[in-house]
């Protein structure tokens, strides 16, 4: 098979293209600008693009395929180029669908915890020998592609993201998947920039469910109310099976958890993540694996990449990074560290980074989603609203947004003059965001704060 990559940079299209260089496809690419770590791991796989630029040349009627990513535009001209010849075109769901059209495909959908939940199932996977075949929208630990596609596995596990698919195709991407089994962990208004109104979200979610195959499986966080709604409008032909937090005891190593008269002992904490972990359970149970052995497994899981993820801990100072920046995930993150750390004081900084998160009417989304650290900071750079073509956000309005009790800053500088003014003796610093605070280091941050 010959498939091009118009966009092969991305950090998912970089990824399905070594996979399928690695199944024994030949791959070309092309993109105007990849950067690292993209550049390197297609460099060592032999597809990196000897040139940088868009050169319809690379586009002939030998090729098998056109795989497009979000980066390029509609008048890119190897697109151009692949429609006048009639070259099949996919976009990266479309063509994720075509490779496990004959498995099982679990997709893992929600508006939080998806990386998390599909960490933990490949992790219960690995530990038990089960091998499945993958995509999972961030890097983890110990894997060096995020994609996995073979002809001998007989399920793919999906992570199931609702925003589009390709320049020319809008639907959500995990619209494309048609699940045997799906997953919905949560839902709350995100990617405003698509999805104009909350209904519209909600929405998507909806469709989703109604592309589960027949006598497939939904497995839903009954805790959430908009899932619950959602779960209730499957087709009858859908077995739905509802989750929800174990029960569970907070430890200085963890947690330990109960389960049909069983504990286990958990190196994850917190609320969102034991929940997080119900799910993925059920998911286990639906592809053969016993909630027993999928618990027991699961004792040796410290979480998906940067995802509370420690980054230096001493004795008595402990610093954690998180993705978190939508208002959800904020508060189930800085509540997490404050359950699991009640006599120390939480020191929470969180980034406005991502287009919603910076839309000046998605603010007040934000209120008290902080209020569980006994310090807090909102950080956000005006050059990346304006980078964003977003109206102008005054520190006003992001304070007003959180419903106050936080400081609000525009500086680098004035974050690290915040964290250095306190005395770290029995607290914990909790970094937040999908960037890194415009240049902050965490490792060395950690070891000068540790110290």
């Amino acid at each position: 098979m010959n498939v091009h990559f118009i966009a092969i940079g991305g950090s998912a299209m970089h990824n399905l293209a070594i996979a399928l260089s690695r199944k024994g496809y030949n791959v070309t690419g092309s993109d105007d600008e990849i950067f690292e770590p993209s550049k390197g791991r297609l460099k060592r796989e032999g597809i990196l693009p000897s040139s940088i630029g868009w050169d319809d040349h690379r586009i002939h009627n030998g090729l098998d395929a056109v795989i497009l990513g979000m980066h390029a535009r509609e008048d890119n001209p190897e697109l151009l180029k692949a429609k006048a010849l009639n070259i099949s075109i996919f976009s990266y769901p479309e063509y994720l669908y075509e490779q496990s059209k004959n498995k099982t495909r679990v997709v893992i959908g929600g508006s939080h915890g998806k990386t998390t939940i599909t960490s933990m199932i490949l992790h219960a996977c690995n530990v038990l020998g089960k091998s499945v075949d993958y995509m999972v929208g961030a890097q983890l630990e110990g894997y060096d592609c995020m994609v996995k596609i073979t002809e001998e596995n007989d399920v793919m596990i999906l992570e199931g993201d609702e925003y589009l698919s390709s320049p020319i195709d809008r639907r959500p991407k995990f619209h494309l998947y048609k699940p045997n089994v799906a997953l919905i962990s949560g839902i709350a208004w995100d990617h405003i920039n698509v999805f104009p109104t909350f209904d519209n979200y909600v929405e998507q979610f909806s469709i989703f469910v109604s592309f589960i195959e027949e006598d497939g499986k939904l497995v839903y966080n009954e805790e959430d109310p908009e899932v619950k709604k959602v779960a209730q409008l499957a087709s009858s032909s859908v077995n739905c099976q509802s989750y929800q937090t174990p029960k569970y005891e907070v430890k200085n190593e963890g947690t330990l958890l109960t389960h049909n008269g069983n504990s286990y002992s958990l190196k994850i904490f917190g609320h969102h993540n034991l929940q997080n972990l119900m799910g993925a359970m059920y998911v286990c149970e639906a592809i053969g694996i016993s909630h027993h052995d999928f618990l027991t497994a699961s004792s040796t899981f410290t979480g998906a990449g940067k995802r509370l993820e420690k980054v230096v801990e001493s004795d008595d100072f402990v610093m954690y990074k998180d993705f978190a920046h939508s208002p959800s995930k904020l508060k189930a993150t800085t509540s997490a560290v404050k359950e699991q750390y009640p006599d120390r004081e939480v020191v929470a900084c969180m980034e406005l980074h991502t287009f919603s998160s910076l839309k000046k009417e998605f603010l007040p989304q934000y209120k008290n989603a902080m209020v569980a650290a006994d310090h807090a900071l909102v950080y956000f750079h005006p050059e990346v609203v304006q980078h964003k073509k977003l109206a102008p956000i005054s520190t006003q309005e992001v304070l007003a947004g959180f419903g106050g009790g936080v400081v609000v800053s525009n500086s680098t500088e004035d974050v690290l003059k915040f964290i250095h003014s306190f005395d770290w003796k029995n607290k914990v610093l909790l970094m937040m965001s999908s960037g890194n605070f415009d240049g902050i280091n965490y490792d060395e941050l950690g070891e000068e704060l540790a110290n």
